[in-house]
């Protein structure tokens, strides 16, 4: 059966890209709807974004809810630095036919985890985790029911890349962060130690275009516009694909390993605010939380990737 998914988003091209590699992999992925909230850009630019890639992928079925658009206790940041203006440069897409769902993407968080059995709605946030800790927060008696949290956020051994210490995802709201790394629900973490590990290299984005389709040709030129900020600041190959790491995790989850860890949320430091404390080396005795992944199989995750993009 295929796994259901709420996907939390603030997209982004990376995020375009996870959106329509569970949009093309029904066999394995019920998408029940995705929630937009603000991080990237703001809210507005997110709850666009995610229904251009919806109608991009032929899919105006889903279902997209605009949640909160700024983070629960302090002033929102956003990264047009690196996603663009609109938080989709690159490619030109047409602005979205299809309306955004009625509602709130907190409540139908909760009400979609209250009218599913419990342990059978998986939630993949890829931004700032504010939805799912409002939810938490409002509704405390989903928290049991989810089935597992698979998110993009955090680093060890990659460090900071908003700051010398924080990934950006969890930066932007440390004390979302906090809540839900403290839920108690199981959680599967892609951290920038493999994300960083899944660069769309010069190869890579040519089999994308090679695809010649219209969703082939628009994440060309999305990892096109990405890249720059990375070859600039890393000196990589390209560009990492972060969040689509959350999608091929559900298909293929042995392209991924790691270690069940203790994560913290650092949310009183301002030298180290956001930052995911990562027990790696397990040299404290607090009760592992996360499965933390510290490794990808790259070539593997682009011919997924590449594989199901050809079904758009």
């Amino acid at each position: 059966m295929p796994r259901k998914i709420i996907i939390d988003t603030d997209p982004g091209q990376d995020d375009a890209v996870a959106i329509l590699l569970a949009l093309a992999s029904p066999e394995e992925i019920e998408v029940l709807g995705i929630t937009a909230i603000a991080g990237n850009v703001p809210l507005e630019l997110t709850a666009k974004n995610a229904r251009i890639v919806c109608e991009l992928a032929g899919r105006t079925d889903i279902q997209v809810y605009a949640g909160c658009d700024r983070p629960m206790n302090r002033p929102l940041i956003t990264a047009e630095h690196v996603h663009g203006k609109s938080g989709l440069d690159g490619p030109v897409l047409p602005d979205p036919e299809m309306p955004l769902a009625q509602g709130h993407a907190v409540d139908f968080i909760i009400e979609t985890l209250r009218a599913h059995a419990p342990g059978t709605v998986t939630l993949c946030p890829l931004g700032p985790l504010t939805n799912i800790a409002t939810a938490f927060r409002k509704a405390p008696d989903i928290i049991d029911r989810v089935q597992e949290i698979i998110l993009m956020g955090g680093a060890y051994f990659e460090v900071g890349n908003i700051t010398p210490t924080a990934e950006f995802n969890i930066y932007v709201d440390p004390e979302a962060a906090d809540i839900v790394f403290r839920s108690g629900v199981h959680i599967v973490v892609m951290p920038l130690d493999v994300t960083h590990d899944a660069l769309v290299t010069p190869h890579r984005n040519d089999a994308f275009r090679a695809l010649d389709s219209k969703v082939g040709h628009a994440v060309a030129e999305m990892t096109d516009f990405f890249e720059r900020f990375d070859k600039e600041k890393y000196g990589s190959e390209g560009a990492p694909l972060h969040d689509p790491c959350v999608t091929a995790y559900l298909i293929q989850p042995d392209l991924f390993s790691g270690r069940h860890i203790n994560v913290e949320i650092e949310t009183q430091s301002e030298l180290t605010l956001g930052m995911t404390v990562a027990d790696w080396w397990r040299v404290t005795d607090r009760t592992p939380n996360a499965m933390f992944m510290g490794d990808v199989d790259a070539q593997g995750f682009f011919d997924l990737l590449t594989e199901r993009l050809a079904r758009l």
